[in-house]
């Protein structure tokens, strides 16, 4: 498993520890029952604090993507595509929410709007 900690950005390292190991377990990448490295070796690793490693895990099995066996380590959980969906759903609705509202702050009409998607969308599509 190879993850990428990048300093410029402003997002957290333990969240971009947790996005990416979401995003490999979303894709198949890692499959259910895989386990992960340990805390301290991936810390070792990235060479960041295990604290920050810790986070990242923790917040992971609270979303219901890994489970903890203790003294055995952490694993990928069975995915429950239901709420994997409505996760997802979720933070589309907030995008879509925040464009909305933008939109209307620069006085892009609904029509503009849906326009704009149509493309994006369509573009999207063809990549």
């Amino acid at each position: 498993m190879e993850l990428i900690i990048r300093n410029t950005t402003n997002q957290p390292i333990y969240d971009q520890i947790y996005t990416q190991i979401k995003a490999l377990i979303l894709s198949g990448a890692l499959q259910p029952g895989t386990a992960l490295p340990s805390i301290r070796a991936l810390a070792k690793d990235l060479r960041i604090s295990v604290i920050t490693t810790k986070r990242a895990y923790d917040e992971l099995e609270a979303d219901g993507f890994l489970y903890t066996v203790a003294g055995k380590g952490c694993f990928v959980s069975e995915k429950n595509l239901d709420l994997v969906r409505e996760q997802q759903l979720k933070e589309l609705e907030a995008h879509l929410s925040a464009a909305v509202e933008l939109s209307a702050a620069c006085g892009v009409s609904s029509a503009e709007l849906h326009e704009m998607l149509r493309i994006l969308s369509e573009e999207e599509s063809t990549i």
